[in-house]
């Protein structure tokens, strides 16, 4: 059955000029963000701040948009699910390739398992969180697996998939093997082991600062209030991201539906996170060195202060609207269904685009406390290269999208119409 939701041809897009539709509703976010704000309200009431209240956070966050993707743009019958709802095949029909499948799955974890046991960074600080986490969670997925491949297998238009691949590749079964497929299964799963990780271990931070956070100290405060609102900003973010990556499933059209097969993409995305990251303190992409931020260069200067507080609100503001955009579907380095709503309409890269002028008007990396004119000329170089590291993101990103005729449209039609590639057209004259 045709979704509801699919976008219109590429052609058709073209021709009337319309926005392609978002495989992503409105409602969707808007869904997640009521149940977030209605917990993080208890949460706070009642200074429920630990880590285990954070959790549920994300159980608020997530479960709305479950029920609104499910029930009101019924996404499970959209045809990009690869499913048949209407025919269920029999058990003994499916089962040796369900069998199949599920040695594919074990062995993925498997991998996954040795490679967080292996990395002594995955013990330490906000990771150790994320390890205790899949401690608990994993016999139950383990258990749960089983009836779920048999249940899904009985629908699926094809389902020798690349997690069955992988599994035939494992048992010299000697049938034919798109190896393709096991490559997109595994960089699949290796997105979503590396990302899922790190959004867990940083969700009990931001979730736990926002919730201790003295309201009436941060009204009386410009600075204070900036801060504040941009601490529960970084919360939705980081909440709606984290969802994304735990429901990535082919029942509800938020499966994965490939993965970036560019190694430039890989490197570009990994810079940018622990334990590769580049721009911590100390590497080579540190601008801090020598550097101090707004609130030191502007202090004693109310008005000033409040000013750029205001605008680094609205910054933070459009790069968790980003997230929230992407409703249950949020991944990098992954096509999940094209976004084109919410900040998408104005830019291609929203969240890239407001992330890296927040850092700009942050740091003032031109202005050091040293005097060192070469420290001043250091630290906005090396943002410099910061901002081309996103840019580079952002390429290698639309070269693994472009190949999705969805996507195509999107980005000639954001091309023509989108308010940022308009500016800078005119920019360039």
């Amino acid at each position: 059955m045709a979704s509801t939701l699919a976008p219109p041809p590429a052609d058709a897009a073209g021709i009337s000029g319309q926005r392609p539709r978002s495989a992503v509703s409105v409602g969707t976010g808007a869904a997640g963000m009521i149940g977030l704000l209605a917990w993080v309200a208890v949460a706070r009431h009642y200074g429920m701040d630990g880590p285990f209240s954070a959790l549920v956070n994300l159980l608020a966050c997530g479960l709305p948009m479950l029920a609104w993707s499910v029930l009101v743009d019924k996404v499970h019958r959209n045809s990009s699910t690869g499913l048949d709802w209407s025919r269920a095949r029999p058990v003994q029909e499916t089962a040796r390739v369900s069998a199949v499948k599920l040695v594919g799955l074990w062995a993925t974890w498997a991998g996954i398992a040795t490679l967080y046991v292996t990395g002594r960074f995955y013990w330490d600080g906000g990771f150790g969180f994320a390890m205790w986490c899949f401690g608990y969670a994993a016999p139950v997925l383990f258990v749960l697996s089983i009836p779920y491949v048999l249940w899904l297998d009985r629908h699926l238009v094809e389902p020798r998939d690349g997690c069955w691949a992988f599994g035939a590749w494992l048992l010299h079964l000697g049938e034919p093997i798109e190896h393709e497929a096991i490559y997109n299964h595994l960089r699949s799963w290796a997105v979503k082991a590396f990302f899922l990780a790190f959004m867990l271990g940083i969700v009990p931070g931001g979730f736990r600062e926002f919730v201790n956070t003295d309201a009436a100290v941060a009204l009386r405060d410009p600075v204070a209030l900036a801060q504040w609102l941009i601490t529960f900003m970084f919360l939705v973010d980081v909440a709606f991201a984290t969802c994304g990556y735990i429901l990535a499933l082919r029942p509800i059209d938020t499966h994965i539906r490939s993965a970036n097969p560019y190694a430039a993409g890989w490197v570009a995305a990994l810079i940018c996170y622990p334990p590769f990251v580049l721009m911590g303190d100390g590497g080579p992409l540190d601008y801090h060195p020598g550097g101090a931020e707004w609130t030191h260069w502007f202090a004693g200067h109310p008005v000033i202060l409040a000013a750029i507080g205001a605008v680094l609100v609205g910054l933070t503001f459009v790069y968790a609207w980003a997230t929230v955009a992407f409703g249950l579907r949020f991944s990098n380095l992954t096509n999940r269904g094209i976004i084109t709503n919410g900040p998408y309409a104005w830019s291609r890269h929203p969240a890239y685009l407001s992330k890296n002028l927040f850092w700009w008007l942050v740091s003032w990396p031109m202005l050091v406390t040293t005097g060192n004119w070469l420290d001043a000329f250091r630290n906005t170089a090396i943002l410099g290269l910061v901002s081309g590291v996103y840019y580079w993101r952002a390429r290698t990103e639309e070269r693994h999208l472009l190949a999705d005729p969805e996507y195509r449209a999107y980005y000639d039609w954001a091309g023509r119409n989108a308010v940022v590639p308009r500016f800078f057209r005119w920019l360039a004259g």
